[in-house]
């Protein structure tokens, strides 16, 4: 298995009438693994899953799958808040010859710590492919906790990562000293990614890398070469597009800075929108015209 050390969490582009940009979505996909993505995540939360049919999903991950290299492992987003459909979703993605799937925890239900070990074992069940837990207490309400994530492994060989954005670092120290060495812990909040390395996380499952990506590379390499100073600087240089990548809901900040630099990427579904008030991304604004964020020549496209 390949995995990855800067996932991107793929936006979906839509076009005015609201139906996904097929060919907009491969050419990016393409465009971040030539900037610092070894890894694609797709119909997961930065692609605005919920808002996603069945025939969307497929349609997107083959238009990804169909532009990027075969050695760059592209993964589905098949969780929700019902576990049949959950299953239904991770055979499909199996079905089309997804590397993996990416499961969030089951969102406005909040099921209590053990029937949370019953959702994500039946779903690891339901297939071979490598799955990776989705924490994400933020979004959905209910915080997994490690023991409980534990527990999940035990019943779940197949459960080989786990995508840990409750955003306490406390909980990925403790995260990461608990499950077996076998099982890779990704950091899900872009402000956290050096952090978790110190703490003996594998990767980022990242938004960032949108318009950060070489720099997030760099990061990586510069502390696996165990050049602290530059991981460092890195980070310290992209906390101010980190913070303001997550100022508003996420993706709607991601998806305007990439339309600024030459996407077609202006428009999300509802219930998302966009302000109405142009000056909310007046700092985005700055720090993509400062270039801050960029390295070894990732420039505007178009």
């Amino acid at each position: 298995m390949n995995w990855p050390h800067v996932f991107t969490a793929m936006i979906t582009p839509f076009d005015s009438e609201g139906t996904i940009d097929l060919a907009t979505a491969g050419r990016l996909a393409l465009w971040l693994v030539e900037h610092g993505s070894d890894g694609i995540m797709v119909a997961g939360t930065t692609g605005e899953s919920p808002t996603l049919n069945d025939e969307e999903r497929r349609a997107l991950f083959d238009a990804v799958r169909s532009q990027v290299p075969a050695h760059i492992p592209v993964w589905v987003g098949t969780g929700c808040n019902d576990t049949r459909q959950s299953v239904a979703w991770s055979r499909q993605a199996e079905s089309w010859g997804a590397d993996g799937i990416l499961v969030v925890t089951p969102y406005y239900n909040k099921p209590p710590q053990y029937a949370l070990v019953q959702h994500f074992s039946a779903v690891a069940r339901a297939t071979g492919l490598p799955m990776m837990l989705y924490n994400v207490p933020g979004r959905t309400g209910t915080n997994v906790e490690p023991d409980t994530i534990c527990r999940i492994i035990e019943q779940s060989p197949n459960l080989l990562a786990v995508k840990e954005a409750s955003g306490n670092i406390t909980q990925i120290g403790h995260l990461i000293a608990q499950v077996p060495s076998s099982v890779k812990v990704y950091c899900g909040d872009d402000a956290l990614f050096y952090p978790s390395l110190a703490l003996g996380a594998h990767g980022v499952v990242s938004v960032a890398s949108h318009v950060a990506g070489d720099a997030l590379a760099e990061m990586m390499a510069a502390w696996t070469n165990r050049d602290i100073h530059r991981a460092q600087e890195l980070h310290r240089m992209l906390l101010p597009i980190f913070e303001e990548l997550f100022r508003l809901t996420n993706p709607i900040p991601v998806k305007w800075a990439l339309s600024q630099l030459g996407w077609p990427s202006q428009y999300v579904r509802l219930p998302l929108a966009f302000p109405e008030d142009p000056e909310e991304f007046t700092r985005l604004g700055q720090l993509l015209t400062e270039g801050l964020h960029l390295t070894r020549g990732q420039t505007r496209v178009g």
